[in-house]
């Protein structure tokens, strides 16, 4: 389901940087599901059974030049982060157009605390760094104005869980957002 949302919002024959890619899968589907795109991965920490073409990067600084892609998409990755800005700066410096963001919204304690659960037992089996930097939806339109992205969509009905459990790990805490680059 997560695929064919994102590949819905990708423009026809884009070049696609998956930031923060882990083992590729969900880039290889979208590729699958758009054969128009082409799209490739950086990882913090490369998977070597990555399903996509995946280069190592420091987690700050992307390896490519200014305008390099036609879009950059983040899944799950900015809430990981110290400081989501400094990625959503590089994005907005190697895209020539857009950014696509999967990620979270926290709007209160209970958000937080189911975050942080659904966060844990996610990622800590593979070693993702976990510093549970969630933001608010007002949060999250400040980095975007901060870094000239200029938001085209903002979904937070996501349909990722089976009923009943989506009732409690659903709730409006995902969002995808298409970004414009303004500048």
């Amino acid at each position: 389901m997560l695929s064919e949302l994102l590949a819905a919002q990708i423009p026809h024959g884009a070049s696609v940087l998956d930031i923060g890619c882990g083992d590729g899968t969900i880039a290889s589907r979208i590729a699958q599901l758009r054969p128009d795109i082409a799209i490739q991965g950086v990882e913090f920490m490369v998977r070597p059974e990555c399903a996509i073409e995946c280069r190592s990067f420091d987690g700050l600084t992307l390896p490519f030049p200014d305008a390099s892609f036609d879009l950059c998409l983040f899944v799950d990755v900015l809430h990981h982060t110290q400081d989501p800005l400094i990625l959503l700066r590089e994005a907005t410096r190697v895209t020539r157009g857009f950014v696509l963001l999967k990620d979270h919204v926290k709007e209160n304690i209970l958000d937080d605390i189911t975050l942080r659960l659904m966060d844990w037992v996610g990622n800590r089996p593979h070693g993702v760094v976990l510093t549970y930097n969630y933001q608010s939806r007002k949060q999250w339109a400040a980095y975007f104005s901060m870094r000239g992205l200029k938001e085209e969509n903002w979904n937070r009905t996501i349909p990722l869980y089976p009923r009943p459990f989506g009732l409690v790990v659903g709730r409006g805490l995902h969002f995808i957002s298409l970004l414009k680059k303004t500048g």
